[in-house]
């Protein structure tokens, strides 16, 4: 009979107790045990065998209908000290473990490797991709789990907000969740009809400049206001303030950092730091504007996952136990079309940094492309046009000359 441990770390996504679940039920009609290990890694660390529940048939039937982790989840690193490591395979031993599936995002697949690689063989591992970040380095068109229950209900707050908007004469701009990628940002903000949805991919490589985001969003204000309309709604990609250069920001230096050594972009009150830029830049002009600020993000990743994602996790689940039971190890489960294909952890690691790769919005694609032209925004056509760029030159109240400086396209 093997034992598996199943361990959830890193951020909550909706779908998490669907891959328990069905591992756990799994693995139990194949004659075999399934324990939780509670509270991600952060236990094991410590060398603590007491915080693990017995995964029992009847106690997992239904769980893939519940939003959140029956297993709680944490950031614990245990990659940043030898002794860490050691004792999580000391301790995933003394409860008789051999195999191990964990489920999270590129920071758990990196914890998981390097358990995998400490343990020598002894305990065979596999990693479950989970984020509502979609940003783990899937095949392109696979989404990872969680995301699309995320983009659902992030596009219903979104549309809320453009009616609220529409009624009310005045502007939003919404942070959604999204460290290094913006597919959440850019995905709820195309299917609910954002204004203007701006990411950290669009920008060139390099620090951000906030100045270059003011100017983007205020282009987007003021040519609606030349189309006649004084309200919109803005989605910002969190990742975006990750990137904005340290020296023109002086509060970034001291933002707290998580067990990876990421900023707690929670920290950063994006929203209201870009509300304000924008407003006085366009106050200092004459131009009035009323612009309220949302973070849109811990709402979306413990509500109960749609039928997609139920769908999804359970056959991951399966597909987990079913790989470690055909003797593979060391890969991250994947459902390509029908089937379930194991990624080699190997493949999945940026040879510059040796930690996995991230996967970015792909701004020279169809799709961006169409994201882009849905949007309102100064494009290059608008400076050409001498008539349109009247018009939006006396919205924001500069000579056409310096309007056209003004709002170049970033790209």
């Amino acid at each position: 009979m093997a034992t598996f441990g199943i361990v959830v770390g890193g951020g909550p996504a909706p779908g998490i107790n669907g891959v328990i679940g069905a591992a756990a039920l799994v693995a139990a009609r194949r004659g075999h045990r399934a324990i939780g290990l509670m509270d991600g890694f952060s236990h094991l660390m410590e060398g603590r065998t007491d915080r693990v529940r017995e995964l029992r048939p009847e106690d997992v039937a239904t769980v893939h209908l519940q939003g959140g982790s029956i297993l709680h989840t944490s950031r614990a690193n245990p990659t940043k000290k030898p002794e860490h490591l050691e004792a999580v395979v000391k301790s995933l031993g003394a409860l008789g473990i051999d195999h191990l599936i964990t489920i999270g995002g590129d920071d758990t697949a990196f914890s998981a490797k390097r358990v995998c690689d400490t343990a020598g063989g002894r305990i065979q591992v596999v990693h479950v991709p989970k984020t509502i970040d979609n940003d783990l380095p899937l095949p392109d068109g696979i989404p990872t789990f969680g995301f699309e229950t995320a983009r659902e209900h992030a596009a219903h707050v979104v549309a809320a907000m453009i009616e609220d908007a529409r009624t009310a004469g005045r502007w939003y701009f919404l942070v959604l969740m999204g460290r290094k990628a913006g597919f959440l940002a850019l995905g709820a903000g195309k299917a609910a009809g954002a204004t203007v949805t701006l990411i950290p991919e669009e920008f060139p490589a390099g620090p951000i400049h906030l100045e270059d985001v003011v100017r983007t969003l205020e282009g987007a204000i003021v040519k609606r206001r030349a189309e006649g309309h004084g309200h919109g709604v803005a989605v910002l990609a969190e990742g975006i303030a990750e990137r904005f250069d340290p020296a023109e920001l002086d509060f970034m230096k001291d933002v707290e950092r998580d067990e990876h050594g990421h900023v707690r972009l929670a920290e950063v009150p994006l929203g209201r730091l870009l509300r304000t830029a924008v407003a006085s830049s366009l106050g200092a002009r004459g131009v009035k504007v009323t612009i309220g600020d949302k973070d849109v993000g811990y709402e979306l990743r413990c509500v109960p996952p749609t039928a997609f994602d139920r769908d999804y996790t359970r056959d991951l689940g399966v597909g987990a136990v079913t790989t470690l039971l055909a003797g593979q190890s060391s890969a991250l489960i994947t459902r390509q079309g029908a089937r379930i294909v194991p990624i080699p952890f190997a493949d999945l690691m940026d040879a510059k940094t040796g930690r996995t790769r991230v996967r970015e919005v792909d701004v020279h694609t169809d799709s961006f492309t169409s994201a882009r032209a849905l949007q309102t925004r100064v494009e290059r056509g608008d400076l050409e046009d001498a008539a349109r760029l009247s018009e939006i030159a006396k919205a924001a109240k500069l000579s056409p000359e310096d309007a056209r400086r003004r709002y170049a396209p970033i790209s």
